[in-house]
């Protein structure tokens, strides 16, 4: 049985994985985290989540529950989620990181820990989504150099990020298929007079508003045709269910940096 701690527990995505983890085979919610100043510290992970309840009462800090648990799953913060990796390396612990917005320095503390930890970092854990991040490849591979390429993605107002670490992610994996460097052809936004359209770029169009759990689409727009790959998500928990999963995957590592491919076996 795997012992799974989540921070972030009174989070929008902290609840759906507290349910995630329920409803999953070989896994339990032994620890649940807010921050040290929250009223939710006390408060039962299972009442909190609407899930019944557990037993499991939030806490204030991972120093309370570090010998509760073998996997941390931590979709806050980039700060938070840097001192969490911190703490999983000198405390042995694996870590599920599911936090986009990382600056470059941020990104390098977390690579660091994975010198003494296991830890899987994706911008997206949902199945249906790293499927897409394989097929954007596929076309990219095949039609990429006669087509324009444009990313598309929409979520919900309070989103802190744009765009979101999954287009970002389908934006790697097209360049990388057609041999491009995606900091040097990505386009963020368009506005007034901005000439035609270099066929090398990889434009990016951001949506942001309502409850939009997470839309993307990749749009290869050739003469004549196009084609598009398309994920929708309706709830949270395809995130959660897919991070869960590799939360159980990671209990067997002992240390190194993976992602959602390798929990998929898709690489």
């Amino acid at each position: 049985m795997t012992r799974i701690a989540i921070t972030g527990a009174g989070g929008r995505m902290g609840k759906t994985l507290i349910e995630a983890i329920l409803l999953t085979d070989g896994v339990e919610l032994s620890a649940a985290l807010e921050r040290p100043e929250s009223s939710l510290i006390g408060v039962d992970a299972g009442e909190l989540a609407g899930v019944g309840t557990n037993g499991v009462i939030v806490a204030g800090s991972l120093d309370e529950v570090g010998d509760q648990f073998d996997v941390l799953i931590d979709f806050t913060v980039p700060a938070a989620t840097v001192a969490n990796a911190a703490f999983c390396a000198a405390n042995n612990k694996k870590m599920v990181i599911g936090t986009t917005g990382l600056d470059a320095e941020q990104h390098a503390q977390v690579i660091a820990a994975t010198e003494k930890s296991a830890v899987c970092m994706a911008s997206n854990f949902s199945t249906g989504v790293n499927l897409c991040f394989k097929l954007a490849e596929l076309a990219a591979a095949v039609i990429g150099d006669e087509t324009d390429i444009e990313i598309l993605e929409a979520h919900h107002r309070h989103k802190i990020d744009a765009p979101s670490g999954t287009a970002l992610s389908l934006g790697e994996s097209v360049a990388r298929a057609v041999g491009r460097d995606l900091n040097e052809v990505a386009v963020y936004g368009r506005e007034g007079q901005t000439g035609a359209r270099d066929s090398e770029t990889i434009g990016f169009a951001t949506v942001r508003g309502g409850d939009i759990v997470g839309d993307h689409t990749v749009l290869f727009a050739g003469e004549g045709e196009r084609v598009e790959i398309t994920h929708k998500a309706s709830s949270r928990l395809s995130f959660a269910r897919g991070a869960v999963r590799a939360a159980k995957w990671l209990a067997a590592k002992e240390s190194g940096l993976f992602d959602m491919q390798d929990v998929l076996g898709l690489k």
